[in-house]
């Protein structure tokens, strides 16, 4: 027995799905293998299905769960098994798997048909017609139970349109009321109708959507323009703000080095050993010296000064006090002895 499964999804509800699916004897009209449907009784229906060669089969429903499964087996014909499960994807979507099993027609035909490649072409033949029927529902008014709603019907490739459809076929469909040629101008005049408002519907979509973007893009380059013209007026303002700063700030002075400065006087002078300089001179010329052999005249001075004491070696106090007295020498130290002894003999 060959096994066989396809699967699609569909964007119509469940229940819209499954009463479309349930109407067997419209598969003609709108799928291309299958040739026949007729119905012996509510239970048990007659097909007829071009797969290298026409094949036939009477069958009987089994294991039917309402908006969720059917199934059917062959009593007759060509052996096969089947079962169809509509599940819900989303509340306006449904996914379609349909499981097929049978066995190949024994004797030369059988054979043949193995070398034909039958299981391949069941398998195209049955995806084919599983996406001919989403193109019925897909063509279906919203809410629609019936395939004789669905401006698919009758399509180029329908067993119907290519007349294969067999004469039980045909004479099944005369007797149907919505088959009668009055009611088929009657469904054609409609069909034209709904096509001509819906091609007027969309061109109406089509030019609100334009005009949508056009009032976009007119209000786009209005926020643009008026961003540009802010940014003049911002622009001018600064400038006018900045040449007004300029006008008004006071005249540039040179800072007095004495009374414009933070610290006091000349503050900003170059430090010295002595500390900051507070005058344009030397506060002590020459502090780098002794301070004591810093009073010593110049060279400039000597000529008016005594010439008792040119060339007089003055010792420095701060040295003494720092280092010690200087070592006297032998005629100073006995002068200095009989100095002390005279002061002596004066205090007795």
């Amino acid at each position: 027995m060959s096994e066989h499964h396809a699967s699609i999804t569909v964007n119509a509800p469940v229940h819209e799905v499954y009463a479309l699916f349930t109407h067997f004897n419209d598969f003609p009209k709108y799928m291309r293998f299958v040739k026949e449907v007729t119905y012996y009784d509510e239970q048990r229906s007659h097909w007829v299905a071009q797969m290298a060669g026409t094949q036939e089969w009477d069958a009987i429903n089994e294991d039917w769960i309402p908006d969720r499964q059917i199934g059917w087996r062959s009593t007759q014909g060509l052996q096969n098994t089947g079962k169809v499960k509509f599940q819900e994807v989303r509340p306006d979507q449904t996914q379609i798997d349909v499981y097929l099993s049978y066995t190949p027609p024994a004797g030369v035909l059988g054979a043949a048909a193995e070398k034909l490649g039958l299981d391949s072409h069941f398998d195209t033949a049955l995806q084919e017609d599983l996406n001919n029927f989403a193109q019925m529902v897909s063509q279906a008014p919203q809410g629609a139970l019936d395939p004789m709603q669905s401006h698919y019907l009758f399509h180029s490739e329908s067993a119907v349109s290519q007349g294969i459809a067999t004469k039980s076929q045909q004479a099944s469909m005369s007797a149907d009321p919505q088959m009668h040629p009055e009611a088929l101008k009657t469904r054609e005049a409609q069909q034209r109708q709904e096509a001509e408002q819906t091609q007027r519907y969309e061109q109406e979509q089509r030019q609100r959507d334009e005009q949508a973007v056009s009032r976009e893009q007119r209000a786009a380059r209005q926020q643009e323009e008026a961003l540009r013209r802010q940014a003049e007026i911002d622009r001018r303002q600064a400038q006018a703000q900045e040449q007004e700063r300029l006008r008004n700030r006071p005249a540039e002075t040179v800072p007095d080095p004495v009374h414009d400065t933070i610290g006091g006087r000349n503050a900003a002078m170059p430090r010295t050993p002595l500390g900051d300089l507070d005058a344009r001179s030397e506060r002590f010329p020459r502090y780098q010296q002794d301070p004591m052999a810093a009073r010593i005249p110049r060279r400039d001075q000597e000529e008016t000064t005594s010439t008792a004491v040119t060339g007089m070696e003055q010792e420095s106090p701060w040295r003494s006090n720092i280092r010690g007295k200087a070592l006297e020498s032998p005629e100073e130290e006995q002068a200095s002895h009989d100095a002390s002894e005279r002061q002596v003999h004066k205090s007795e």
